[in-house]
């Protein structure tokens, strides 16, 4: 048997359509589909301790991230496989490409995630945090989606954002202890995976499974629109990197963002507003404070 949770409202609602594509995919399986929106976390986990069958989870990165939330620490030994039914799939892509289309095993993937503590509130997230023109992207599609009811475009509004409607501040970045402060900043993203904002390969030296389990920092910061927006483009393909003058790099376990005024925050896509400052602690600092708490 496999238990499946279905997210009705990914993909513009085509979720649960989405979700019985595994009905032609892997016919040989018999399956039960459960609206994940209507089911309580007690259930969930009740779900997970059946012995009869495997649990499937299908949407997009913002079920993913509800999912990973739910679960904390407390990911079970029982396999929990991913199927990508939503528009954002970026954590997909950055497992399996663009295009996939398969189940794969979640259990590896979520049992060590970075967290970022914001606003007296903490959560777990799959591919990354990003402050300034990322956060803003985010923060003009939620507010016109729940205006018009239409879906935006993260490039088209970055692009915006980087033309004339977003003004750059000041952010103090500090990983694993060293403090550098930078002026000019367009964007302090931090990273999990490679790819944000529906298919940007922000971060494309980071290995989500990396041994030593560690973020990466990016920080864009130039005085200069006109240079920022000649290094956009190559964004979306991971060759920014070469724009070193723009591009300052970090890698590191704990991590610790302040900038100069209330600005938007992106968490896997999902906005939160008025921020000032964020921090991340890797998975295995996470597991560390944990341990000493116990």
């Amino acid at each position: 048997m496999k238990y499946v949770l279905y997210n009705p409202m990914s993909d513009n609602s085509c979720g649960a359509e989405n979700a019985r594509e595994l009905l032609e995919k892997y016919p040989s399986d018999k399956y039960v589909f459960i609206d994940f929106t209507t089911i309580t976390d007690g259930e969930i986990f009740e779900l997970l301790a059946k012995e009869d069958g495997d649990v499937i989870l299908t949407g997009g990165d913002g079920t993913l991230n509800r999912f990973v939330n739910i679960l904390g620490d407390n990911v079970p030994d029982k396999n929990i496989y991913f199927y990508p039914a939503g528009s954002g799939n970026d954590f997909m892509n950055d497992i399996k490409g663009k295009n996939a289309k398969e189940l794969i095993l979640l259990n590896g993937y979520i049992k060590t995630l970075p967290v970022i503590e914001v606003n007296g509130k903490s959560y777990r997230f799959i591919n990354g945090v990003g402050y300034g023109v990322d956060g803003y992207s985010c923060e003009v599609i939620d507010s016109r989606k729940k205006a018009t009811g239409k879906k935006g475009s993260y490039s088209l509004e970055a692009l915006k954002g980087l033309l004339y409607s977003y003004e750059p501040g000041k952010a103090k970045v500090t990983v694993d202890g060293v403090t550098t402060e930078f002026e000019n900043v367009w964007m302090v993203s931090v990273m999990n995976g490679r790819y944000f904002g529906g298919g940007v390969m922000i971060a494309p030296m980071q290995d989500r499974l990396n041994e030593e389990n560690t973020v990466s920092v990016l920080v864009v910061t130039s005085k200069s629109r006109v240079k920022t927006l000649l290094a956009f483009p190559s964004i979306f393909k991971g060759k920014h990197m070469k724009y070193t003058e723009i591009i300052k790099a970090f890698t590191g376990k704990n991590i610790s963002v302040e900038v100069d005024r209330p600005s938007p925050l992106q968490v896997d896509g999902d906005v939160i507003s008025g921020v000032t400052h964020y921090s991340v602690k890797s998975g295995e600092q996470v597991k560390a404070k944990e341990k000493e708490l116990i």
